[in-house]
């Protein structure tokens, strides 16, 4: 029998120590390490198999047929459809809708396909009463309510289904490991004995993963190096619509994403994103259309920024939907090479519906809805923008010009700010519409509001 040995890992990133320490070396969190019990590693790696290499240029490859989900917006984000075979982490705060849209893609395949739904967090019954609220006919899709991995395993390899949901991988444990389920070394033995059961017997698995107060998945960063695509739910549980956003995908873009609306009978796929989120009527100072790209799909979102005078001692910088050291360089950049008096005033920014814009373009939208509220003034006419700004008050080129220019006409937009190279590199005619490029910031201010 394997002696048993102790290793303490940090629940935060998975860093592995032999003795406990107080401050983890690989992300610096103190208090972090837990302990967890082994059963003779080094007694298993002496047993190790034989291995031989081959060229790359002699493995013979299979062209694999995605599974579509026929929900398009979800084909759309895993770069086609499901890839048999593959392992994919689906990680969002609770009540988000992760288990809702998986359950409406069982409901969608299990006619054509044999699926399972293993539910640690839900009884078979409480399992049955959500089919029933959210899907008129839930077909026969196969349940097992189960949380121990070793049964979860054996009847996977028995019943060998197309398409396994694990609903949630925090809720699994193995009898081999001594800790509780939802520890890092739970956590990481389930993603791994799942991920060589997948390969092996080509069966696509998804596993539901809650974020921690920080916002990573399933607690470790390490369980999304293990998996094959890494699919985020975002949005507010309060508003009705969700963006789901490709991390990583192995099998396709990690630019894509899918938009749904949250109703009573589940997630509806939002055919016409744009429409979703500019509002309608006149816009107020203090607001500005991004024309964003994401992916293949461009689509145009409102920045609302609202700068106020400060009563404390230290201005703040609050950001919804943008990283804040942006925010804080596009206001140092507009009162240094713009002449934009922000000193002393609260500047609060917002990306309405709850939407997240990663993508350095959006500079320059956020730049004019900053202006628009410093002076009080509101962008004229139906314009939208994009553009990166540059430490040195520069429009940077941005890619996919015309497709974010297309959008623009197809929702009634006048008037494109973009940076001017972008503006004498445009290669396809589109008339009804105008474009102004601008060299700089200031440029932009001046051609916009003066």
């Amino acid at each position: 029998m394997a002696k048993a040995s102790s290793l303490f890992v940090c629940g935060e990133c998975g860093h592995e120590a032999g003795k406990w320490l107080g401050r983890c070396p690989g992300c610096g969190s103190w208090n972090s390490f837990v302990e967890e019990v082994t059963e003779g590693r080094k007694a298993a790696a002496g047993r190790a198999r034989e291995a031989v290499p081959r060229r790359l240029a002699d493995v013979e490859t299979q062209a694999t047929a995605r599974i579509r989900t026929r929900i398009s917006e979800l084909d759309r984000v895993l770069g086609g459809g499901i890839v048999p075979g593959s392992l994919v982490l689906v990680g969002g705060e609770p009540g988000i809708g992760k288990s809702t849209i998986l359950l409406q893609a069982l409901a969608n395949l299990c006619r054509e396909h044999r699926v399972l739904l293993v539910s640690g967090e839900e009884s078979a019954a409480q399992v049955k009463l959500r089919a029933d609220r959210l899907l008129h006919d839930v077909g026969p899709v196969e349940v097992l309510a189960e949380t121990q991995l070793e049964v979860i395993t054996a009847a996977i390899r028995k019943a060998q289904p197309e398409l396994v949901v694990i609903d949630s991988v925090q809720t699994l444990y193995s009898e081999e490991l001594g800790s509780a389920p939802g520890s890092v070394g739970q956590v990481r033995e389930a993603a791994a004995r799942l991920m060589r059961l997948a390969k092996e017997e080509g069966i696509a698995v998804f596993l539901v993963g809650h974020v921690t107060k920080e916002g990573s998945l399933a607690g470790p960063r390490v369980l999304e190096h293990m998996v094959d695509t890494v699919l985020q739910f975002e949005g507010d549980r309060n508003l009705t619509y969700r963006v789901l956003r490709s991390v990583k995908n192995r099998f396709g873009s990690t630019n894509e994403i899918g938009v749904f609306e949250m109703k009573e009978s589940g997630l509806d796929v939002v055919e016409d994103p744009s429409a979703l989120f500019l509002e309608e009527g006149e816009r107020s100072s203090g607001s500005a259309i991004l024309a964003a790209l994401e992916g293949s799909r461009s689509l145009l979102v409102e920045v609302q920024a609202l700068v106020a005078g400060s009563g404390m001692e230290y201005p703040r910088l609050v950001a919804n939907g943008i990283e804040r050291g942006r925010l804080a360089m596009i206001v140092a950049v507009l009162g240094r090479r713009a002449g934009l008096n922000l000193a002393g005033s609260d500047v609060f920014v917002n990306v309405a519906g709850g939407v997240r814009v990663d993508e350095p373009a959006a500079d320059l939208a956020i730049a004019m809805a900053i202006a628009s509220a410093q002076r009080d003034r509101p962008v004229p006419g139906k314009t939208a923008f994009f553009g990166e700004l540059s430490l040195t008050g520069d429009l940077r080129y941005c890619i996919g010009a015309d497709r974010r220019v297309e959008e623009a006409l197809k929702m009634g937009i006048g008037t494109v700010v973009m940076p001017a190279k972008n503006a004498d590199g445009i290669t396809r005619s589109h008339e009804g519409i105008e474009l102004r490029g601008a060299a700089s910031v200031s440029l932009a201010l001046a051609r916009v509001f003066d």
